[in-house]
């Protein structure tokens, strides 16, 4: 219970801010593209803003998995949800052979 609760309040503000700046680009980048495929956009304009925010999603992604594996806050927490994952199928598999 207690690698739960930790689980659950570690929270690194860098990494939220880092992923809802990536959320975000990838939504710009989808709405972007569904527009242009609504609207039949054709032409070097459109494709080149279609570069362009797949780029800045692509940075963002890239910042996002840069940042979890140098913060030693994402580690940490990287590693107990891992355990706990584990516990759980250990659990399951073995409720599986009493069943």
């Amino acid at each position: 219970m207690s690698q739960q609760f930790s689980v659950e309040t570690a929270v690194c503000t860098e990494y939220q801010r880092l992923l809802a700046d990536c959320q975000r680009a990838l939504e710009i980048w989808d709405e972007h593209r569904a527009e242009v495929c609504q609207s039949r956009l054709r032409g070097k304009e459109a494709g080149d803003e279609l570069l362009r925010l797949q780029a800045k999603y692509a940075r963002a992604y890239t910042v996002l998995q840069r940042h979890a594996n140098n913060c030693l806050l994402c580690q940490l927490v990287s590693r107990i949800e891992g355990q706990v994952s584990e516990n759980s199928s250990e659990a399951l598999s073995g409720n599986e052979m009493y069943a």
